[in-house]
């Protein structure tokens, strides 16, 4: 993609990112309707009006280019660019009135990631970022923290599948979460992967693993990893692919990392 045409591109979701960012905040708390995708996997009004809003606003400045989003929007065509929205990541925070969400918004030209931005609207955090080119924290360049490179000293954020209830989901998360709880200084979990992923590219946390993510919950957000000067693969050490990969492990630094992945394949 042009130089120009990405700058546009970038500029453009940056804008969006905010504005949905407002239609979320008016409606925090509000009580508006929500639905059930699956046992535990919520569905807000403000999860479809978001995401329309996006495309509909992105599809008007780039006509031709393929869209893929949480809840409904679908590649029509085959374009070589796509873009991949997350428009609430973090509903089940959202409908129950807890600021902790994000809107995250990336673009891919032939399956890499050219851009992406992750908005966090209760903070104002504009997390963005574009391939080679680093990434920021509103406008102020970000790193991750390579200062951490003892597990039993790392600060490591994680989250859990919404299929927990079948079977051997919970068993198997856990167990990987009472190793890293055993092993680690502190671990949270806050309910919005994209988020995690942009506050581990800003130095915030030392390391982040989840299974069963969407590749809306995590092309912008690795993108980010990496370009902070972070390593991204999934639990077999394999390079993290958000398309088809089905786990993710994320870190500061390569040694931290190489000791999660330890702890994950014992």
């Amino acid at each position: 993609m042009e130089s120009a045409i990405l700058r546009k591109a970038h500029s453009l979701a940056v804008s969006l990112a905010r504005e949905a960012g407002v239609m979320l905040l008016e409606n925090l708390g509000k009580g508006l309707g929500v639905e059930l995708k699956g046992e535990i996997n919520p569905v807000t009004e403000l999860d479809r009006r978001v995401e329309e809003f996006l495309v509909s606003r992105i599809a008007r400045e780039f006509p031709g280019h393929d869209f893929l989003a949480e809840e409904q929007t679908t590649p029509e065509g085959d374009s070589e660019f796509c873009w991949i929205i997350d428009p609430l990541d973090g509903t089940t925070n959202y409908a129950r009135g807890y600021p902790c969400f994000s809107i995250s918004i990336a673009l891919e030209q032939q399956g890499q990631a050219l851009l992406g931005v992750i908005y966090q609207p209760a903070t104002a955090e504009m997390f963005t970022v574009t391939k080679g080119g680093g990434a920021f924290l509103n406008e102020r360049q970000i790193k991750v923290s390579k200062k951490t490179q003892a597990l039993e000293q790392s600060f490591l954020i994680t989250g859990f599948p919404y299929t927990l209830r079948e079977p051997g989901v919970l068993e198997r998360n856990l167990s990987r979460f009472r190793k890293f709880l055993a092993r680690s200084f502190a671990i949270r979990r806050d309910g919005s992967a994209a988020y995690d992923l942009a506050c581990l590219a800003a130095g915030r946390f030392d390391g982040f693993w989840e299974e069963g993510l969407s590749c809306w919950d995590t092309v912008a957000g690795a993108l980010m990893v990496r370009e902070a000067g972070g390593v991204v693969s999934d639990f077999g050490g394999e390079s993290f692919n958000p398309q088809t990969s089905k786990t993710i492990l994320a870190a500061g630094s390569s040694h931290l990392h190489k000791k999660m992945l330890a702890l994950l394949r014992d």
